[in-house]
């Protein structure tokens, strides 16, 4: 009889280490498909950042080549307007205003501009 509670007890022993075995193999399982699940999720909104990015650089270029066609448009409108205000300056015997300065008008950039304005303030100052 004593052997057979010794048997009893083996048995049911190696069931509940069994149980055990099993049960941590479910806690891993769990675990690793919960990290696959989130590594899916991850690159999901990786390749959506990445999207999001090049379709914002698309964008960004497109209104950098509109920018630069407006800006070759204008400065060929400065160009006429300039030399049509130099022929009409020409045949007119009309006489400027001090106020007026050439220079400042027919200049090409604003910074000229604002170089030419900075150097009257402090001259006035």
């Amino acid at each position: 009889m004593a052997r057979k509670n010794k048997e009893n007890k083996n048995m049911a022993l190696s069931s509940m280490l069994r149980d055990e075995g099993d049960s941590s193999e479910d806690d891993y399982r769990r675990k690793r498909d919960k990290n696959n699940q989130a590594v899916k999720r991850s690159r999901v909104k990786s390749r959506m950042r990445t999207q999001q990015t090049l379709q914002r650089v698309n964008q960004l270029k497109t209104e950098n080549d509109m920018l630069e066609e407006k800006i070759k448009l204008l400065s060929k409108e400065l160009g006429f307007l300039k030399e049509l205000f130099m022929a009409q300056a020409g045949t007119s015997q009309i006489e400027l205003p001090k106020s007026v300065d050439l220079k400042t008008l027919l200049s090409d950039t604003t910074s000229d501009i604002l170089d030419n304005d900075l150097t009257k303030s402090q001259s006035s100052s």
